[in-house]
């Protein structure tokens, strides 16, 4: 029985996370696509919350987000507490955050978006050619030298995942003297 309620109390949680919330202050809502787009294409790392068991789990990934299929790749040990979690349930919640600091008007300056999907893992070689493509692209100054380095092999035995963004928000609130 107990076992069953957490189940269905998780599920209410990914049921909510769906659920679609205005921002509060709309002057600092961001509402332009290619503006979202922008952030999570500049940052290194997303964090996003997983759910099992009624037991929440938080990880930091660093990711490449491919525009053209609006979802972000990352790549993860083959075994541990996050795929534990994505296997029970594949539903997240994630944010980027662009940290701009406190302002000469003791404000804090930040630009965030935050996003719902769901994550599969990928198997196929092609696809995960592309999705490491993608992350390294993002994350490297000198791309195309590290991506020479990579071996097929290597590569196959690689997890990576893929989260495909369902909904997409974001809210900033910078000024001009940072």
């Amino acid at each position: 029985m107990e076992a069953r309620l957490q189940k269905l109390i998780c599920s209410q949680w990914v049921k909510l996370s769906n659920m679609t919330f205005h921002v509060r202050r709309k002057d600092r809502e961001i509402t332009d696509a290619a503006a979202l787009k922008k952030v999570l294409k500049s940052t290194t790392y997303i964090t996003i919350a997983l759910c099992m068991d009624n037991e929440p789990y938080l990880v930091a990934l660093s990711h490449g987000y491919d525009e053209a299929k609006n979802c972000i790749y990352f790549h993860c040990a083959s075994e541990g507490k996050k795929l534990v979690y994505l296997k029970a349930n594949n539903k997240i919640w994630g944010q980027a955050v662009l940290d701009y600091g406190v302002t000469d008007e003791c404000d804090y300056a930040y630009t965030c978006v935050h996003f719902s999907g769901s994550i599969s893992l990928i198997d196929d070689l092609t696809e995960k050619q592309h999705a490491i493509e993608v992350l390294v692209r993002q994350l490297s100054t000198k791309p195309e030298e590290k991506l020479a380095k990579i071996k097929p092999e290597k590569l196959a035995k690689t997890t990576m995942g893929r989260i495909d963004i369902a909904y997409i928000t974001g809210k900033q609130h910078t000024y001009p003297k940072l």
